[in-house]
């Protein structure tokens, strides 16, 4: 029985959805490479914890790449990969829509 035509389309969404998910594939998309300290200052308010679930998720995933240099101490840095900049492109149509809907909003 083949798989029904939304079925790629829901395994995309399984992948980038989540809480914080998306928000850490743009600020990767938006500065490069990045060790997990940098990432977890520009992700204000995620615990380490999950920012290390959802970037273990991101890898498995083919979307971000992890790099280990058993330095000391250890230096773990993550950036996207091929796959995961195709991304680029939706990511910045959402921010633009974003700026279109939300943009004159003042936070009170």
């Amino acid at each position: 029985m083949a798989e029904p035509e939304s079925a790629p389309l829901e395994k995309l969404l399984g992948q980038i959805s989540g809480q914080w998910t998306m928000y850490i594939l743009w600020i990767l998309d938006t500065n490069g490479t990045m060790r997990f300290g940098e990432l977890r200052r520009k992700v204000d308010g995620i615990s380490p914890k999950v920012l290390s679930q959802r970037l273990r998720m991101l890898e498995e995933s083919g979307i971000v790449h992890r790099s280990y240099e058993s330095t000391i101490p250890p230096q773990v840095s993550y950036e996207l990969t091929g796959r995961g900049k195709e991304l680029s492109k939706p990511l910045y149509d959402l921010c633009n829509l974003a700026s279109r809907w939300y943009g004159n909003e003042r936070n009170t």
